[in-house]
């Protein structure tokens, strides 16, 4: 199959797809990390929307549409850039391509346009760590988890506003000491191993799932 993984500078999902065969290229306006630039396209991927693709697995930004950034969502409302957000995950959403995969956080979506058609964890992938990711198909299975292992580790700390304890994912509190925002944004959007593979194993030979999915 030809396939075009958009918004994805890791190449996670990319070469899990081509160590299956298929024809799979990443696209992200970041220059790949992945160590192949070959198999990448380093730009603006609405165009490449309007072409040919057997499927398409979409990791959309999610800086104005994730709950985690609700204390600001005023603002970006005000301001446009949720609806910037919104309406860059619509095009994904009402492609053309007959199988679609679009990954999120959870957030404004599920009120914006429908609730996901599931929600996984990497723990459920042999990854030991927690991370709810979102996923909307169309034309494709639901991922089926493949080995489940512990949930990783957690940091715990006093919120100094509220008094209240709140915990986090060890390796996203770990991101924090990245030198730089990009590379914290790279750290927490890149996709497991476990479930790059997953998808790759099981959307390759999937038949194509007859499903209306409604337009935005």
């Amino acid at each position: 199959m030809k396939i075009l993984i958009a918004c994805e500078e890791s190449q996670k999902v990319c070469t899990a797809f081509r160590a299956r065969g298929h024809e799979a290229y990443s696209c992200d306006i970041l220059p790949e990390s992945g160590g192949h630039p070959e198999w990448h396209i380093q730009g603006d991927v609405v165009p490449l929307l309007e072409q040919e693709w057997d499927m398409i697995v979409a990791f959309p930004p999610c800086t104005h549409l994730a709950v985690s950034g609700a204390a600001h969502f005023a603002k970006k409302i005000a301001d446009g850039r949720q609806q910037q957000g919104v309406d860059f995950f619509m095009k994904f959403a009402n492609s053309k391509c007959p199988r679609v995969a679009i990954e999120n956080p959870i957030g404004i979506m599920s009120k914006r346009w429908r609730k996901p058609d599931q929600i996984i964890q990497p723990w459920q992938f042999g990854d030991p760590f927690q991370k709810s990711t979102c996923l909307w198909l169309k034309g494709l299975p639901l991922l089926v988890p493949t080995k489940e292992v512990d949930h990783g580790e957690f940091k715990k700390w006093i919120d100094p506003k509220t008094g209240k304890t709140k915990s986090q994912p060890m390796w996203f509190f770990k991101s924090l000491s990245a030198k730089t925002a990009e590379e914290r944004t790279r750290i927490r959007n890149r996709t497991f191993d476990g479930i790059a593979l997953a998808m790759a194993e099981q959307w390759s030979d999937a038949p194509e799932e007859k499903k209306e999915i409604p337009l935005f």
